[in-house]
């Protein structure tokens, strides 16, 4: 009698707990992109940093009618741009540019507009990550990326097309760290992510 009990308690916690799988792409930005100068004056060149396409994996957990859990990955390829340094007695070091890959392990916290249920759910959301640069000459298999931790939020909306499938579309702000060693840095990167896709729901 107590474990029909027990059960009947746990059914319905367990049965609330709507899952999703969705994979998204769109845009990576690195607002004014400042990544620091070349040398210790101020005045020397700056290092900038582009934004490039971002891709996101996510699994989100709706465990009350307005709230969720999300776990995510994303990819991001971005360009840094070294402008050309003069260094005195040599020649001028031309610019260059590096392609760089950044990945991103996420949690959130969701907070929905509407309960779970519902065909159309605007939300806010807000979390912590790490993000891990990969400049050239390093690589996941050898551990020597530069990984920095920071925190993201956003909102976004999701719509249920079917019971099983829906679309949803998100918009991010997440504030890392520096992750070079240039001079004259500001203390924090942000980077705008905006990206749209498929869900599937279970």
């Amino acid at each position: 009698m107590r474990f029909l009990i027990l059960l009947l308690c746990v059914c319905p916690a367990v049965l609330a707990q709507v899952g999703e799988i969705s994979i998204s792409g769109g845009v990576s930005r690195f607002g004014d992109g400042d990544l620091g100068t070349l040398s210790e004056p101020a005045t020397s060149p700056r290092a900038t940093i582009d934004g490039g396409f971002s891709l996101a994996v996510r699994l989100t957990l709706n465990t009350y009618r307005f709230f969720g859990h999300e776990f995510g990955y994303s990819y991001s390829r971005s360009t840094v741009n070294v402008p050309a340094a003069p260094v005195a007695g040599q020649p001028v070091q031309p610019a260059q540019e590096y392609s760089v890959p950044v990945h991103q392990g996420v949690y959130n916290f969701l907070l929905y507009a509407t309960p779970e249920g519902t065909r159309v759910r605007p939300f806010a959301t807000g979390g912590g990550h790490f993000s891990s640069f990969f400049p050239p000459g390093t690589s996941v298999y050898y551990g020597n990326q530069i990984t920095k931790i920071g925190f993201n939020y956003g909102g976004g909306l999701k719509a249920r097309v079917t019971e099983v499938w829906g679309v949803r579309v998100d918009v991010r702000q997440y504030v890392t760290g520096q992750p070079f060693d240039f001079f004259n840095q500001e203390s924090t990167l942000r980077q705008l992510a905006i990206t749209a896709g498929v869900s599937f729901n279970f």
